[in-house]
């Protein structure tokens, strides 16, 4: 029987993962309901506002939910927000038994669904492959528990760990395969993070290229399809001494950006540019109010594509829940530029640990994903 309730809950999952670039704020979530073995139901979270998995699972299922079992990757909300309570509409439709994943670590709703359903009868089991439906949203439950998004920073190296030439010069030294996987990763998070002197150095405009997230067809059930657009990640950059001005190319897109600043400019800037203010004693952006202040905006995932000093700086303050490092088999030698810029460490256990959580070929380069080891 164990082996069953794995198997729909995996499903649910795989549900839930078809919600990755369109749910935010929200977590991703799926559901699947079952009668006799059967799967008569299955949803999951398209986007916010819009209803939730069981919802849409309930939906699909109709009167056969009566008496059912629904897998649900993530405790069912009790509360009015957006869409009515999950909690609420699983009661009426009948459903005997609920088997959830993980507790949603919301402090508004943790904890409170489970309680609703068990006093109106409904059977209720916790933590089937809690581990697996908590990396789905591993960002949503960052920011609940801690007030900050999950970061990743990416970095292209050579394998001497070398950024750029001493002059500068970057482009390209990973391959077309890196920089498309890395188009990807840009699609998974609600902000990129950069300052101005990368800014400035490379021109970049921080966008998901068009071809990679237009007018996309994504399956809602089984028998239904829609058509969704992707948002482009808002673009956060940090510029305490006001180096950037409106003629680079980052301001050639129309969405949203922040300037992350210590005084105001007198520039004329575009409605989507949003001058930012953090007052520090120390006349530097102080990186831990940066990260709580993007928390409170609703940022579950920050992706960082920055030089070596902001990458320090983070590495430093343990600030990166994972480095994502694209290297190519390039040597560039000793003038030129660094991946982190570091205090000096006396000693080998003084280091900053990571462990390797994934290496794997990208085109002719490596990809190699690791974590803190705190």
């Amino acid at each position: 029987m164990k082996m069953y309730k794995k198997r729909y809950m995996n499903h649910a999952i795989k549900l839930a993962y078809l919600g990755k670039y369109t749910t935010s704020p929200n977590p991703n979530v799926g559901c699947v309901i079952v009668k006799n073995n059967n799967i008569v139901g299955e949803g999951w979270h398209i986007k916010a506002g819009s209803d939730h998995a069981e919802i849409n699972a309930l939906k699909m299922a109709g009167h056969k939910s009566n008496g059912a079992t629904a897998y649900i990757t993530m405790e069912p909300c009790n509360h009015y927000g957006r869409t009515p309570p999950c909690c609420k509409e699983l009661i009426k439709s009948g459903i005997k038994k609920v088997i959830i994943s993980t507790l949603d670590p919301n402090p508004r709703i943790s904890g409170k669904g489970l309680l609703e359903l068990k006093k109106n009868g409904i059977i209720v089991e916790i933590g089937l492959l809690k581990k697996k439906a908590e990396r789905i949203n591993k960002g949503f439950f960052k920011r609940m528990k801690k007030g900050m998004p999950f970061v990743q920073l990416k970095l292209a190296i050579s394998i001497d760990g070398k950024t750029a030439l001493a002059n500068g010069q970057s482009k390209w030294i990973t391959s077309i395969t890196s920089r498309n996987d890395v188009q990807k990763f840009r699609m998974l998070n609600d902000a990129i993070l950069s300052t101005s002197k990368t800014i400035i150095s490379d021109n970049s405009k921080l966008i998901i290229q068009k071809k990679f997230f237009s007018n996309r067809k994504i399956l809602i059930s089984t028998n239904k399809h829609i058509r969704i657009n992707i948002l482009q990640p808002l673009r956060i950059i940090i510029d305490s001494k006001n180096l950037i001005t409106p003629m680079y190319n980052l301001f050639n897109y129309k969405s949203k950006i922040w300037l992350i600043r210590l005084k105001k400019d007198n520039n004329i800037w575009p409605k989507y540019v949003k001058q930012i203010i953090l007052n520090s004693s120390n006349k530097i952006i102080d990186l831990v109010k940066l990260m709580y202040m993007i928390g409170k905006t609703n940022i579950n995932n920050l992706w960082v594509e920055s030089g070596a000093s902001l990458a320090g700086s983070l590495i430093k303050l343990k600030l990166v829940d994972e480095l994502i490092l694209y290297v190519a088999p390039k040597i560039l030698g000793d003038l030129s530029r660094s991946s982190f810029i570091i205090p000096k460490i006396k000693m080998i256990s003084e280091g900053y640990k990571f462990k390797f959580n994934d290496i794997k070929y990208i085109g002719s380069d490596l990809r190699i994903i690791l974590t803190p080891k705190h």
